[in-house]
């Protein structure tokens, strides 16, 4: 039986290898030994970093806000634990961003953390603003009325006692409910 080399493939694993390669130091990016070991020590690098970059940033979150915490004198422990008990939840990256662009807002979130740790109950300011924004939503028009779907143009015409609406379309729905 013929022997089958395969140059072709084999050529092609040491070009992908080489162009990984490319930019190291030395031999490493040019003989095809060296380069692939190098490339599989990157990979594994590379693999391990983009976990340890994860671990990173948060500990340079909590340091930023360390930082604003103890410049409104309170320690990190202490703030974190009052936003709990004060029932904000905010991430670490968010309330390092706010640090930064928004001292003034931090400053709020020290005061809300140190209320919740002397047992003072938290304005329900933060929690009821998403609810009035979806409350006032479904409150719509006339003229806006073309803008809603065919399912809410029906569940208007079942509040307001249209017969028939189960089998109308569109355009007979808002003939109707005008």
């Amino acid at each position: 039986m013929a022997r089958v080399k395969g140059s072709n493939i084999h050529a092609a694993r040491r070009k992908k290898v080489l162009k990984r390669a490319k930019g190291y130091f030395g031999s490493k990016h040019k003989l095809y030994k060296t380069a692939k070991e190098q490339v599989m020590h990157s990979l594994k690098y590379a693999y391990r970093d983009r976990r340890q970059t994860k671990r990173n940033m948060r500990k340079l979150w909590i340091t930023r806000i360390n930082a604003a915490c103890r410049m409104n004198e309170i320690s990190y422990s202490k703030f974190i634990d009052g936003l709990n008990k004060a029932g904000v939840t905010i991430n670490r990256k968010m309330l390092s961003e706010i640090a930064i662009q928004e001292p003034k807002a931090f400053t709020d979130l020290v005061k809300v953390a140190k209320d919740a740790l002397a047992g003072k109950t938290v304005k329900a300011e933060v929690s009821a603003e998403p609810k009035a924004a979806k409350e006032e939503k479904p409150v719509k028009e006339s003229a806006d009325l073309s803008k809603l779907t065919v399912a809410e143009l029906k569940a208007m015409a079942k509040e307001k006692n249209v017969e028939g609406y189960t089998t109308m379309k569109k355009a007979e729905l808002l003939e109707a409910l005008k």
